[in-house]
């Protein structure tokens, strides 16, 4: 039996085949992939007047933004236009396991955050940011799984919503945890009712995390930050379930 029949095979092949169909579509990629890294080359090298300390800042919430893009708009609107196209429903029918299909979105959304990832680092280096390899290291992993919540918050309204419903609501989304979440800038020079919001956004908890790497001096609420993001995660790994079981394709 060839191992692309075993059920990891099965995996493996959607995962390949997700990657490969993300590639083929610019109009998906260019856009996730340049937005966060065009934004952070602009505030970062055209505004920031040479600033190294300013760019590391930046780059910690930058890290995070760059995997909401992919996250939203791969699930929510990606999902909402293949169910209303009845893919989701061949899938549902066919022997290939339903984890499949989701690992293999989630697969999509982490190139393409990779992608824009590997901008952001460059113009990072261009603009001054020295960190030490585990600060690299630390802040690549805090970005990544950044796209773990944001994605099943796109899973769950691509099973509930028509794909232009979808594609509003991953835009405000995607707009509103960036400014709520402080990734574009600092939250404390929001008004205090928008703090308060973006408190209960997973982007305002990862971004803290993400700023513990690059400030030590405000690691000091790390845990309770990975313990709301943690929190947040199950929450929507929850809203994603429950639209996957509610939704007939």
């Amino acid at each position: 039996m060839s191992s692309y029949a075993l059920p990891a095979g099965v995996w493996r092949r959607e995962c390949l085949a997700e990657i490969t169909r993300s590639r083929r579509m610019p109009q998906f990629l260019v856009p996730t992939v340049l937005t966060p890294a065009a934004f952070f080359a602009l505030f970062a090298l055209a505004l920031n007047k040479s600033s190294p300390q300013a760019a590391t800042v930046m780059l910690a919430g930058y890290g995070v933004f760059a995997a909401t893009g992919p996250a939203l708009f791969g699930f929510g609107a990606g999902v909402a236009m293949e169910r209303e196209q009845g893919l989701i429903e061949l899938k549902r029918v066919s022997p290939m396991p339903a984890g499949a299909y989701v690992a293999a979105k989630l697969a999509a959304a982490l190139f393409a955050t990779a992608l824009a990832m590997v901008l952001i680092d460059a113009t990072a280096l261009i603009a001054g940011v020295r960190l030490s390899i585990i600060g690299w290291v630390e802040l690549t992993a805090i970005s990544l799984a950044s796209t773990l919540p944001y994605a099943l918050i796109g899973f769950g309204l691509g099973m509930r919503m028509s794909g232009k419903g979808a594609v509003a609501a991953a835009n405000a989304l995607y707009l509103g945890s960036a400014i709520l979440g402080g990734l574009w800038i600092p939250s404390s020079m929001l008004p205090a009712w928008m703090r308060t919001i973006g408190e209960f956004m997973p982007s305002y908890h990862l971004n803290q995390l993400a700023q513990a790497v690059v400030d030590p001096a405000k690691g000091g609420a790390s845990l309770s930050h990975a313990a709301i993001t943690g929190a947040m995660t199950l929450a929507t790994a929850f809203w994603a379930w429950t639209g996957w079981r509610r939704s007939a394709a």
